[in-house]
């Protein structure tokens, strides 16, 4: 894995390297051994993991507690005052297909209970505008909705390139939308400290996405790292079928079979790549 990330080859003397071998999971004799002498310190562990509980609510959406202004009732109307000031602020005429965009927007967005989610998203992007913090013009389907181009959260007219609001949010969609907002880098640590300092450190969370390893891109990656000649790789991995299960590809391919049994470079590649497979 280390040569896949750092584009190295195992032939390479100078590659990155595991010094250790003792990167896994002891157990419990094998940590008594070296830390004996704080056996109270062993055992808290296990009480600790035990008292551990963690017990996650699935199927509700837990969107951040905005506090609107006094003026208004609720966020929904508070909504849609925003969506009001931005269609003076982004047209000179309201025409008639204009407002019936806005308001089937708005409908749906009301629909499906996503008020909250526009308010918050809105609030720390007008905050990063307000202290000149580079945002982007927005990307994705969120740039098909007018009510996210009113709010300034993208800066593309939906209207004027007939852009699709449903590919954004639908009532069929389960899932939350998802706007896609790019944040300098340099100053992209303010906007966070400011939806903390207003909803709590312990409410805000940054994620990331793994991505794992295909059974063609592991064989690739593999052969490439064990040095298999290009042409052999390439066969291998054509003869996979997209989205099988490895080991019934071996069984059903008759042809990458015969590879496997016959070929050592081959097999060796394979039994490496299963191992790496959605790592």
């Amino acid at each position: 894995m280390i040569c896949v990330q750092t584009g190295a080859k195992l032939k390479d003397k100078d590659r990155m390297k595991i010094e250790s071998d003792g990167m896994y999971f002891k157990s419990y004799d094998e940590v008594h051994e070296v830390l004996g002498k704080y056996e109270r310190a062993v055992s808290n562990t296990v009480e600790i993991a035990k008292k551990c509980n963690l017990e996650l609510e699935f199927g509700v959406f837990k969107f951040p507690k905005y506090a609107v202004p006094d003026e208004f009732k609720n966020i929904k109307e508070y909504l849609r005052y925003l969506v009001e000031e931005g269609l003076k602020y982004r047209y000179s005429e309201i025409t008639t297909q204009i407002r019936e965009r806005v308001e089937f927007e708005l409908g749906i967005i009301n629909k499906m209970g996503y008020e909250a989610y526009f308010v918050v998203v809105w609030d720390f992007i007008a905050y990063a505008k307000s202290k000149d913090i580079p945002i982007g013009p927005g990307r994705g389907s969120a740039a098909g909705s007018i009510v996210a181009y009113l709010l300034g959260i993208t800066g593309l007219d939906p209207f004027k390139y007939n852009l699709i609001f449903e590919r954004f949010l639908n009532p069929e969609r389960i899932s939350m939308p998802d706007i896609d907002i790019d944040i300098c880098q340099e100053r992209r640590h303010e906007v966070i400290d400011y939806v903390s300092n207003k909803y709590g450190y312990d409410r805000v969370a940054q994620i990331i996405t793994f991505g794992t390893m295909k059974a063609r891109a592991a064989v690739r990656d593999v052969g490439r790292v064990m040095d298999v000649p290009i042409s052999k790789v390439d066969k291998i991995a054509k003869l996979i079928p997209m989205f099988s299960n490895i080991d019934e590809a071996l069984k059903s391919n008759s042809d990458l079979g015969k590879l496997y049994n016959e070929d050592y470079e081959t097999r060796n590649l394979w039994i490496v790549q299963k191992g790496l497979k959605g790592k």
